[in-house]
């Protein structure tokens, strides 16, 4: 199986506090890995470095590599725009544009980069069905996507991601302020949308991680910077895992 995205040697800092240190972790096409660990532990801060966002923190300073297809996306001259569209991003809150309908919201990446497509309503409806969506708004692609329910309006974040057919899709917690009723039709979203792409997904929810990754990283920071213990398997990592650390967190003994 061929590699789509590879953290090399990463560490990161905010200012003077290292909040990372060396992680190396491997993506696969058609997988999903979930990031567990507890708060703090400098998850969110990783995911972020994967599309280059990181950067947009003032005083923010990394190291090591991130590659993609083999290339370095930290390469000087990259563009990261078109980085942007190849690995894609859902955050934690739902951010639709609000005065955007629902149709504006999906197609708003195109339009951002300028991209001409041939047959929109073909993807809206594609991109909408892949998010499972389209059943719930095919008959209000006109109305405001600020007024869909929250689980609605992080569906149509994914949908807003799938437009632009990234490569890797990064999921920031997407459910940790949803129902339970959204959080499994997110869930299937993600086992559905798997087959075409390389998901990564950071989670506290331990269930949620048994339930929808194929891989599972458990980062710990034990009050300096942030490191990854241990990656394998989910099923091993749930069942049978090497380190004692990932096994206490894992069952609930502490975190």
């Amino acid at each position: 199986m061929g590699t789509g995205l590879e953290a090399r040697g990463v560490h990161a800092w905010f200012g003077k506090k290292h909040v990372l240190e060396d992680i190396s972790l491997d993506f696969f096409p058609g997988t999903v890995t979930a990031l567990i660990g507890p708060s703090g532990c400098g998850k969110s801060t990783f995911i972020r470095i994967l599309n280059r966002m990181h950067e947009f923190i003032p005083t923010a300073a990394l190291a090591g590599e991130v590659l993609l297809e083999g290339k370095d996306i930290y390469e000087s001259g990259t563009d990261v725009t078109k980085i942007r569209l190849r690995i894609g991003m859902v955050f934690q809150k739902p951010n639709p544009f609000p005065s955007m309908t629902i149709k504006e919201n999906v197609l708003s990446g195109l339009r951002l980069a300028q991209l001409k497509v041939s047959g929109e309503d073909e993807l809206l409806e594609s991109c909408l069905r892949r998010a499972g969506l389209w059943e719930e708004v095919k008959d209000r692609l006109g109305e405001y996507g600020g007024a869909l329910s929250g689980g609605q309006q992080q569906r149509l974040c994914i949908a807003r991601s799938l437009a632009v057919n990234p490569q890797v899709l990064l999921m920031d917690e997407p459910c940790s302020a949803l129902d339970p009723g959204s959080t499994l039709r997110i869930e299937e979203t993600i086992r559905e949308l798997s087959s075409t792409m390389t998901i990564v997904i950071v989670t506290h929810n331990m269930q949620q991680a048994a339930r929808v990754s194929d891989y599972t990283g458990f980062f710990l920071s034990d009050g300096g910077p942030g490191r990854l213990i241990e990656s394998a398997p989910t099923s091993q990592i749930f069942s049978n895992p090497k380190e004692k650390r990932t096994e206490d967190y894992v069952t609930g003994r502490f975190g």
